[in-house]
């Protein structure tokens, strides 16, 4: 594997995973500041999660359909 392919498919999966950590700290400090409570910060962490899930799934996906495991 050359270090394009390498960049490609390992750099962007950390990349996005390094982005949801700092959405995780984002959330958590505009909730606070909003003084959300506790149902709205489990809202702001439910959107966010919803966004996180689906980027679990386009990456099942893409296995699955790179593999021919359809």
């Amino acid at each position: 594997m050359n270090p394009d392919e390498w960049l490609t498919e390992y750099g962007v999966t950390l990349g996005v995973g390094a982005l949801i950590l700092f959405m995780v700290f984002i959330v958590w400090d505009l909730a606070k500041r909003s003084k959300a409570g506790i149902f709205g910060t489990m809202i702001l962490y439910l959107a966010l999660a919803l966004g996180i899930l689906g980027f679990v799934i386009k990456t099942a996906i893409t296995y699955l359909l790179e593999r021919g495991m359809t």
